[in-house]
Order: structure tokens, then C-alpha cells, then sequence
């Protein structure tokens, strides 16, 4: 298929990290280490939260299903970021980049949902803890980890829809470490101001506003607190800060690569890294250093098995 402005494109060129052969490999071994580290940590919150009777709790399990997404969202981009560091030319397929694109905002919609349900669930455990139980009802957690699937897919889906017949010729560069909707968008050879306008409406503003709306609902839980019983409220202020500091390394980055005009922060491969190589690996050590039960539940988890593993 020809174009006015070329033959179609089948294959992207991804020069995020192009440059000497030394810096390539220190990359190549720092994030290989992050993403085993990333993998390793959260799948260890899984498991614990799973085998552990003492963590059946409606924050336990969110947190489980937290750790799940982490690792889902980094492993859409950084295996192939790995494996291109060691590779002379960093191409990547049309469809592979679409599929790229899509998983990163599937997981990360049903991500950006999960958190305004933890910061849900803390304000019924704080302001209301005789009803927790009975609010948040293994049902309702279900349910909420489905809807933030669904709205996770619609929120991908809506944008993929007008990406994926994009026609695509000449220009071919994409300046990242992976396919990114405002980066692959730029690319097209067809006037995509409108579609532009609807991503940063889509992703940016949407995460501006649950930013926004997440800081709010934690400043009403600390005011509550306050002025209900001002003796829990140093405890309230630590159960909260883990899940400030979460929110804000997930949706900071995201507000400056989305919410910016095109072309601002839509290429800061900081930003990029950030976002789907650090923050996957910050959540599970944030939330494990800072929790004393979970950090015993391990624990107590690893010397079952070492105890397994001598009776063998």
C-alpha cells in the first residue's frame, strides 16, 4: 500500500537509548536487575497475601491485585527495551507497537481505578471502621477489581480505535525507549490534531483529575480524623503517606507525558522510565517497609519454606 507522502511503514525504529556500546551495556544490566527486582518483589506480595491467613483483609487483597498490575504494565515495555539495548537496530513491528500501546493503557487505566478504590477503602477503615467489614464485603472487592478491568479497557480501547487504522509512511523514528500513543500519533501521515486533543482529554486530564481527586479524598480522611479523634491521627497520617507516595509516582509522570501538549514532555524518556520501570519496583518496597504485618507475614512465609525445603 503507497501513500501520497511514501510507502506504508511496517516497522517503527525506537532510539531511546542510542549511543556507545559501554552506556548501552550499564543499561542493559541496570534495568535487567530492576525488572528481575520488579517481578521478584511483587510477585513475593502475591503470594503472601495469598498464603497468609493473617492478610485476608480488603486492603491485602487490593494490594495483591496492585502488585499484579505493577507487574503487568512493566513487562508490556521493559523486555523489549532490554532485549533492543543489546541489539544494533531497535525496530519494532507496526502491530507490535500497537499491541505495545494498548496493554500499557489497558494496565494502566485498570491501575489508575484500583488506586481511587484503595484510597476508597482507607477512608471506610479510617472514618468507619465498625462498618468496614460490612462495606467493603468480598462482593463489593470483586466487583470493584472488575470494574477497574472494564474501565481499564475502555479507556485503551477508546483511543486504540482511532490509532490502529492511522496510515503510517516516510517518517518512522520513534524517540522512546517503547511505542507511545503521543509519540506514534506524531508519525502519521494524515493531520491528527483532533485525535491529539482526544488523547490528552483521554489520558492527561483523566489523570489530573483522579490526581486531584485521590489528594482531596485523603486530605478529607486526615480533617475527619482530626476532628473526630485527633489521638489516631499521627497513625491515620502513616497509613496514608504509603498511598500518597504510590499515587504520586504513578500519576506524576503520567500528567507530564499526557496532559502536556504534544511535543512538551512526549518525548522525556525520564518520565517514560520512570513510569514503567521505577514505579512498579517502588510500590512493593513503599508498601512492604512501611507495613509491619506484611513484613512479618513474609517472614513467617520464608521460613516455612526453608523448613519445607530441609525436610525434603
Amino acid at each position: 500500500m503507497d501513500y501520497e507522502n511514501g510507502s506504508a511503514v511496517t516497522e517503527f525504529i525506537l532510539v531511546g537509548f542510542s549511543g556507545d556500546w559501554q552506556l548501552q551495556a550499564f543499561f542493559f544490566v541496570t534495568f535487567s536487575l530492576i525488572y528481575g527486582a520488579t517481578v521478584v518483589g511483587n510477585v513475593l506480595i502475591i503470594v503472601t497475601v495469598a498464603a497468609n491467613s493473617t492478610l485476608r483483609s480488603p486492603m491485602y487483597f487490593l494490594l495483591g491485585n496492585l502488585s499484579f498490575l505493577d507487574m503487568c504494565i512493566t513487562t508490556a515495555t521493559t523486555p523489549k527495551m532490554i532485549r533492543d539495548l543489546l541489539a544494533e537496530r531497535k525496530s519494532i513491528s507496526v502491530w507490535g507497537c500497537m499491541a505495545q500501546m494498548f496493554f500499557m493503557h489497558f494496565f494502566g487505566g485498570a491501575e489508575m481505578t484500583l488506586l481511587i478504590v484503595m484510597a476508597f477503602d482507607r477512608y471506610v477503615a479510617i472514618c468507619k471502621p465498625l462498618h468496614y467489614r460490612i462495606i467493603m464485603s468480598q462482593k463489593l472487592l470483586n466487583m470493584f477489581v472488575i470494574l477497574s478491568w472494564t474501565i481499564g479497557f475502555i479507556h485503551t480501547m477508546s483511543q486504540m480505535v482511532l490509532t490502529v487504522n492511522l496510515p503510517f509512511c516516510g517518517h518512522n523514528i520513534v524517540n522512546s525507549i517503547f511505542c507511545d500513543l503521543p509519540l506514534v500519533i506524531k508519525l502519521a501521515c494524515i493531520e491528527t490534531n483532533t485525535l491529539e486533543l482526544f488523547v490528552i482529554a483521554d489520558s492527561g486530564l483523566l489523570s489530573f483529575i483522579c490526581f486531584i481527586l485521590l489528594l482531596v479524598s485523603y486530605t478529607v480522611i486526615l480533617v475527619t480524623v482530626k476532628h473526630k479523634s485527633p489521638g489516631r491521627l499521627s497513625k491515620a497520617l502513616s497509613t496514608l503517606s504509603a498511598h500518597i507516595i504510590v499515587v504520586t509516582l504513578f500519576f506524576g509522570p503520567c500528567i507530564f507525558i499526557y496532559a502536556y501538549p504534544f511535543g512538551s514532555f512526549a518525548s522525556n524518556k525520564t518520565f517514560a522510565v520512570f513510569y514503567t520501570v521505577i514505579t512498579p519496583l517502588l510500590n512493593p518496597i513503599i508498601y512492604t517497609l512501611r507495613n509491619q504485618e506484611m513484613q512479618k507475614a513474609m517472614r513467617k512465609l520464608w521460613t516455612q519454606q526453608v523448613s519445607f525445603m530441609s525436610n525434603l
